[in-house]
């Protein structure tokens, strides 16, 4: 189907996706560099989430590397659905009882942006859109 977004429409999706790149870079960075991912596995336990260890590190390395990866326009639609699923996560497992106000709204908001940026053309700066439109068109030769 062939998108039907105007370019300022395109503008504003690309706008959406970098800045949402940037929130969920700077919470994986937060994760290695400002707490460490050992603190973070210890907050997670004594959180109660399950599987600390390795849920420490799928929301650094998902927030990190997919923050990069959404400011960069690569597999935004892979992407979103990590990022989503580490939202879910940190909602279910700690953000829900804390109510909308202080506790899940942050995450609720990305997961609409998210969802947003997944479905949309991509953005007038993506690498998606330039290199695979290239070779949906056939013109990879």
């Amino acid at each position: 189907m062939a998108s039907t977004l105007t370019r300022g429409q395109r503008l504003a999706v690309a706008v959406a996706r970098v800045i949402l790149g940037i929130v969920f870079v700077a919470h994986g960075w937060q994760k290695f560099h400002d707490y460490g991912i050992a603190d973070v596995q210890a907050s997670f336990a004594k959180m109660g989430i399950p599987a600390a260890h390795a849920s420490a590190w799928f929301a650094g390395v998902a927030e990190l590397a997919g923050g990069v990866l959404l400011i960069l326009g690569i597999a935004i639609p892979a992407v979103a659905v990590v990022l989503i699923v580490d939202m879910l996560g940190a909602i279910i497992t700690t953000d829900f009882k804390h109510g909308l106000l202080g506790g899940y709204e942050l995450p609720l908001v990305l997961i609409a942006g998210l969802l947003a940026i997944a479905i949309a053309d991509h953005g007038a700066t993506a690498i998606d859109t330039h290199v695979l439109g290239r070779f949906r068109k056939g013109s990879h030769a």
